[in-house]
């Protein structure tokens, strides 16, 4: 089994992977458009900030798993990977701890305005009396959309510094909220009216583009700060420049449109170079400790794969089937025994939409549970029943 890596992974993890007995083929510096070429005659894709699109996964004929070594998953083209049965899986909550350091440091960075005064000072100008004056984030409140594990990592931090936090996530009703301290809001936008600053996390997908609009930005006090370490695409654009300008909003970003695909690259992003913006390079996950536990989690997923068959993280699964009906076959485990029943059910026109099959003590006997697209008529449980090999047939509707 051969597992191409198409971003930087340390030698160690690589070398864990070929203890597997697997083929590893390490190119950290492919090009995305070189990727369908590469991909051929790969089993399993490992990528951590390069683009996977559907040209790529279309090539891969032999590719059963792409392991995001990072949270998100919106730089790989899920919809394709579903389509092809390609299990994707993401390393969730690896690198909490490091964005939500980067979150606090650019917090303070635009409260103490410590750029602008670095700046001033690499030109050769002492300016104290203008950046003596910033107003402290004790007593002053956070608002924190999106409450996932960056999320939560991020209030901790901000608590600490005596700030009040206030949160919205899908997720969060007022009972979680008060059991981890927080003042719960009921929408973005009453959120945004009740703070001093805001900070963003929340993966990426239909429901979050755009998520900070127009209406939510008018709502935020003229001068607040808003922090977006999460996806650029999460905020509207045009709303963010507009707020910018007209209210003093004063931000920092780690994620931008358009990000350069390598790691190094030409900034053309107008925001990210307006005078009041502190800017990073997309750099939140990028601590060595965070790096440590991603390659650590991608391992563990892989392994899993191989030697069970199974995938933790994996985030393209039907949360439900089209199943009706569950069809309970115990039978020996015999040769043969499975293929005549799944048979019959293709004679009767019915489509299997998910199966297991558990033995027993002894491996004399299993018990298969066969999931189905509609009711299996009588006559296909009575010709199950009749097998010589088929001791009980049991049907229940879902």
């Amino acid at each position: 089994m051969k597992v191409l890596i198409v971003d930087a992974f340390s030698t160690a993890h690589v070398d864990a992977l070929r203890k597997l007995g697997l083929e590893v083929d390490y190119r950290p510096d492919l090009k995305v458009g070189e990727l369908p070429n590469a991909i051929v005659d790969a089993n399993i894709l490992i990528a951590r900030s390069k683009e996977v699109k559907r040209d790529a996964i279309e090539k891969g004929a032999q590719l059963s798993l792409i392991v995001r070594a990072g949270a998100g998953v919106n730089t790989i083209d899920r919809a394709c990977a579903s389509e092809r049965g390609v299990f994707l899986a993401n390393c969730p909550g690896k690198n909490s701890i490091a964005v939500a350091e980067l979150t606090m440091a650019l917090l303070l960075a635009l409260d103490r305005r410590i750029v602008a005064a670095s700046d001033e000072l690499h030109s050769g100008r002492w300016n104290k009396k203008e950046f003596s004056r910033a107003e402290g984030l004790c007593g002053r409140t956070l608002g924190i959309v999106g409450l996932g594990s960056i999320g939560l990592e991020v209030a901790r931090r901000a608590q600490a510094f005596g700030m009040q936090v206030i949160a919205w996530s899908r997720s969060l009703d007022q009972a979680r909220a008060e059991k981890l301290g927080v003042v719960f809001a009921p929408t973005v936008e009453a959120l945004c009216n009740r703070v001093d600053a805001i900070s963003l996390h929340v993966a990426l997908n239909k429901e979050t583009r755009g998520l900070l609009g127009q209406a939510e930005l008018s709502k935020l006090k003229p001068g607040a700060m808003l922090i977006n370490t999460s996806r650029a695409e999460v905020i509207d654009a045009a709303a963010l420049k507009r707020a910018i300008e007209e209210k003093g909003l004063r931000v920092a970003l780690d994620v931008f449109f358009d990000e350069p695909s390598g790691g190094t690259g030409a900034f053309a992003d107008e925001i990210g170079r307006l005078p009041n913006v502190v800017a990073t390079p997309h750099i939140g996950a990028s601590t060595e400790q965070a790096q440590q536990a991603v390659a650590d989690e991608t391992v563990r997923i892989v392994r899993a794969f191989v030697t069970r068959g199974e995938v933790p993280n994996c985030v393209n699964l039907a949360a439900h089937s089209s199943a009706t009906h569950q069809l309970t076959v115990r039978h020996r485990d015999q040769v043969g025994v499975l293929a005549e029943v799944l048979g019959a059910i293709r004679r009767h026109a019915l489509n299997v939409e998910e199966m297991s099959n558990t033995i027993f003590e002894s491996a004399a006997a299993a018990s298969a549970r066969i999931r189905l697209s509609d009711q299996p008529p009588p006559e296909l449980i009575a010709e199950l029943s009749q097998q010589a090999s088929v001791l009980a047939v049991d049907c229940i509707e879902l």
